[in-house]
C-alpha cells in the first residue's frame, strides 16, 4: 500500500533532492523513485511550477551532443524547503502520536517503531 502524495509533499521532496546538487530531470525522477512511485510525466509539471514560483532555476549543458537541462534551487526555494521541513516535523509528530502512541514532544530515534 502506498499513501497518497500531495502537491506540498512532492514539492518538498523535489526541492530537497535539487538542494543537494544541481541535477537534471531524469536523475531527480530516479532518486525520488527510491521513496515513492512517480513518473517523469508527473515530475516535469512540478519542476515547471517550482521554476515559475522562483524556487528553481535552470541552465543547459551539453551532454553527448545534446543539451541537458539542469535544475538548481534558488534562495526562495531554500526558504520554501525550510518551511516544508518545519511543517513536516510537526505533521510527522502528530501522525507518530496516533500510529505509534509516541507522545508529542518526545524525541524519536531509530528503532522507536520496532
Amino acid at each position: 500500500m502506498e499513501f497518497m502524495t500531495g502537491t506540498a509533499l512532492l514539492d518538498a521532496v523535489v526541492l530537497s533532492v535539487v538542494a543537494r546538487e544541481g541535477t537534471y530531470g531524469y536523475k531527480i525522477t530516479q532518486e525520488i523513485r527510491t521513496i515513492m512511485n512517480i513518473s517523469e510525466s508527473t515530475l516535469y509539471p512540478v519542476l515547471r511550477r517550482l521554476q515559475k514560483d522562483n524556487c528553481l532555476e535552470t541552465y543547459d549543458e551539453a551532454y553527448n551532443g545534446r543539451n541537458r537541462r539542469y535544475y538548481k534551487i534558488t534562495s526562495n526555494g531554500m526558504i520554501r524547503l525550510d518551511e516544508y521541513r518545519r511543517q513536516w516535523i510537526q505533521y510527522r509528530t502528530k501522525i507518530d502520536a496516533v500510529l505509534f502512541g509516541i507522545p508529542a514532544g518526545t524525541a524519536q530515534k531509530e528503532g522507536d517503531y520496532e
